[in-house]
C-alpha cells in the first residue's frame, strides 16, 4: 500500500491552495527590511515609507485539487509574488497562503544547480532537494536525461553549458517530480521551438494525470490552451476572477491593447517584461 500523500488526506471540498486577504509590500529598491517582530505580528507594518508600494493588498481565492489557473497582470502588477507566495519562498506582510499538497516550482528553473558539478551529478543534487529518494532518481534518470537532450554533454561542468541547455536540463528535472502542484512561470519563453512544444506536451501529460496548474504568463496561446479560469492582478490587487478568455480580455481592454488571436503553443514576451521579478 502507498503512503498517502498530502492530496490525498485533504477532504474532498478542501481547496488545495488557499489566498485569504493577502499583501505584500515592497521597496522600489529592494524588498522591506523585516524585524523579527514584523514576522511574529503581520499586519503592524506601520505606516508606509517614501519608496515602499504595495503591488496588491487584500486578495483572497481558493484553488480546488485539478484547476488549471492562469494569473494575468501588467509589468509590477505582482504575477510572480503571487507565485513564490504559493512556493512557499516569500512570506506575506498580510493574510495567509496555505497549501495543502507538495509543489514542483518550474520557477527561476536553475536555482540550485552547481556550476562545479557536472550535469550527471546536478540531476542527482536537485532531484535529492526537491525530496526524491535515490531509488526515484535511478528510476528517473535516464528520462531526465533523454529529455533534457544533453547526453553528450552528461558529465560536462554545467557551468559550460549555454543558457538554453541549462534550462533543458532544469525543466526535465523539475517537471519529472511527483507533486500535485506546478507552478509555472514563464519558462516556455526559453529554449528552441522543438523544446518547446517538448515542454507544452510533458505539461500536458501532467494536467491529465489531474495536477493542479497555476501559470504566471504575458503569452495568450499556453493561458488558453492550459487554463479554465483566470486571476487578473492589476496593481492593487484582483480585478477579476473567472473564465481565461474573460481576465485576458479585460486585461487587454484596460491596456487598451487590440484584440490578438495566437496559436495555443505561441509565446509571445514584451521586452521590457521580460525582467520582471514582482
Amino acid at each position: 500500500m502507498q503512503p498517502l500523500q498530502p492530496a490525498d488526506l485533504m477532504q474532498p471540498s478542501e481547496p488545495i491552495i488557499s489566498v485569504h486577504d493577502v499583501g505584500v509590500q515592497f521597496s522600489r529598491n529592494r524588498r522591506r527590511k523585516r524585524s523579527l517582530r514584523d514576522l511574529l505580528f503581520k499586519g503592524s507594518l506601520g505606516p508606509d515609507t517614501p519608496g515602499e508600494f504595495w503591488p496588491f493588498r487584500n486578495v483572497s481565492f481558493d484553488i480546488a485539487p485539478g484547476e488549471s489557473i492562469g494569473v494575468v497582470g501588467r509589468n509590477g502588477a505582482g504575477k510572480s509574488t503571487m507565485l513564490r507566495l504559493i512556493a512557499g519562498v516569500l512570506i506575506p506582510d498580510e493574510g495567509d497562503v496555505t497549501v495543502r499538497a507538495g509543489v514542483a516550482p518550474l520557477i527561476a528553473l536553475t536555482g540550485g544547480f552547481e556550476g562545479e558539478l557536472s550535469g550527471r551529478e546536478n540531476i542527482r543534487l536537485v532531484s535529492g532537494l526537491h525530496g526524491m529518494s535515490e531509488a526515484e532518481i535511478d528510476e528517473a534518470f535516464d528520462e531526465i536525461v533523454e529529455f533534457s537532450e544533453i547526453g553528450d554533454f552528461l558529465d560536462t561542468p554545467y557551468k559550460h553549458y549555454s543558457s538554453g541547455m541549462k534550462v533543458r536540463l532544469a525543466f526535465s528535472v523539475v517537471s519529472r517530480l511527483s507533486e500535485p502542484i506546478l507552478l509555472v512561470d514563464e519558462v516556455l519563453a526559453v529554449g528552441d521551438k522543438a523544446f518547446k512544444a517538448k515542454c507544452l506536451k510533458r505539461i500536458d501529460s501532467l494536467l491529465e494525470g489531474g495536477t493542479t496548474l497555476f501559470m504566471v504568463s504575458h503569452s495568450e496561446g499556453p493561458l488558453k490552451r492550459y487554463c479554465k479560469r483566470g486571476l487578473y492582478l492589476n496593481g492593487t490587487g484582483l480585478a477579476f476572477d473567472g473564465p481565461i478568455e474573460e481576465a485576458i480580455d479585460k486585461y487587454e481592454r484596460d491596456l487598451g491593447m487590440p484584440t490578438r488571436h495566437v496559436n495555443d503553443d505561441e509565446v509571445i514576451i514584451d521586452d521590457d517584461m521580460a525582467d520582471v521579478d514582482v
